[in-house]
């Protein structure tokens, strides 16, 4: 079994993204995780919502159409200030068009999901989550910023629970 997953981590001003290569036998026993790129789609404060919401379309069709995921895993909207959820809920709400656009399944996990699946503990700090990233990729360093890590925490949610 192979896949290809897009971690995205929603935001207006950066939409953080990861994507890894999954490959594993049949009960998943012998398995290969390579981290393919990490990223994050910035939008200017100082630009127009209109212009910031086509920016996040446009990048994130350009990725999906280079990296061609086989699935996408995508944090739930996480309330805590009004005025930042809304703007959120806008990019989020682009980002699902992108992917059904694309016909891409996606499922969606809350931060509280990573955090148990990566770390055994569902209230882990960003850091902890960084370090479990770091360690289950093999990556020599700790991947930044931490949209970026973030995205990534999110496709290797997705492989290690489905």
């Amino acid at each position: 079994m192979k896949k290809r997953i897009l971690g995205l981590d929603p935001g207006l001003a950066s939409l953080g993204f990861g994507i890894i290569d999954c490959e594993a036998d049949e009960n998943k026993e012998a398995q290969s995780l390579t981290t393919i790129d990490f990223g994050v789609i910035k939008t200017p404060a100082s630009d127009k919502m209109g212009d910031r919401l086509c920016t996040i379309y446009d990048d994130l069709h350009q990725l999906i159409q280079h990296w061609q995921p086989d699935l996408a895993s995508v944090e739930k909207l996480f309330f805590y200030r009004m005025g930042n959820t809304i703007a959120v809920a806008q990019a989020r709400g682009v980002l699902t068009l992108v992917l059904a656009q694309a016909k891409l399944d996606f499922c969606e996990f809350t931060p509280a999901q990573v955090k148990q699946t990566l770390t055994g503990y569902g209230n882990a700090d960003k850091g902890q989550v960084q370090e479990a990233v770091t360690r289950e990729l093999a990556l020599d360093y700790l991947p930044k910023p931490d949209d970026a890590a973030d995205g990534l925490a999110l496709a290797l949610t997705a492989w290690l629970v489905l």
